[in-house]
């Protein structure tokens, strides 16, 4: 069984995604850590996370870079959505992607194309998302909670930005499958969104 969760970033997906892995019994991806570690290793070689070739270069990545928690920064999420837009950085992170979604009993991954590129043959496939002031205030208090001061509104501008990379770029934009369960967790506390789409994923797996 596979499930695809795609969304953009500080919807809840990530929180979801791990939830219905502990519910199915599923191994889970984040998908977006792969490009945060990308992102990251441009940083550390010196190199301009916009140049594709800086960007393929740093796809090189130490598996070990997956561990690092600088990998949650703001700052790594930033270069995280700016290597994303490469196509070639795309491909070179597909194989890894597609190997783990489609290993023996299946798993849970969580990203922005899983549904639509990664794994469009996924079982039950849903898209999370959430109003941009929401997500903000989200990001916000998680950074907040942290100790790392920052500004509501720079942040609600970078999460403006970020949208505006992945649902522009040529390849693989930000979208929702055809098929995919929208889920709006605006208004939906942690648990509540939670319950919901497990409730949701047990339907469709029912009623397949």
């Amino acid at each position: 069984m596979i499930i695809a969760v795609d969304g953009p970033t500080a919807s809840g997906k990530g929180t979801i995604a791990k939830a219905l892995a502990a519910h199915f019994g599923l191994p889970h991806l984040d998908t977006g850590l792969l490009y945060r570690a990308v992102g990251r290793q441009a940083a550390l070689n010196g190199g301009d996370p916009d140049d594709p070739a800086d960007a393929l270069a740093a796809c090189a990545f130490s598996d070990t870079l997956l561990d690092d928690d600088v990998l949650r920064s703001e700052e790594v999420g930033g270069l995280a959505s700016r290597v994303s837009v490469h196509p070639a950085v795309r491909q070179a992170l597909y194989e890894r992607q597609r190997a783990f979604a489609t290993q023996p009993g299946g798993a849970v991954l969580d990203g922005r194309d899983i549904g639509t590129v990664i794994a469009p043959d996924a079982d039950v496939k849903l898209f999370v998302t959430a109003s941009v002031a929401e997500r903000a205030r989200r990001r916000w208090l998680e950074l907040q909670g942290r100790g790392i001061d920052a500004a509501l509104a720079a942040v609600e501008r970078d999460i403006a930005a970020r949208d505006a990379r992945d649902m522009g770029r040529n390849d693989a934009p930000l979208l929702a499958a055809p098929d995919a369960l929208v889920i709006d967790t605006t208004h939906l506390g942690r648990d509540q969104a939670i319950n919901a789409v497990v409730d949701a994923v047990c339907t469709r797996l029912g009623a397949s």
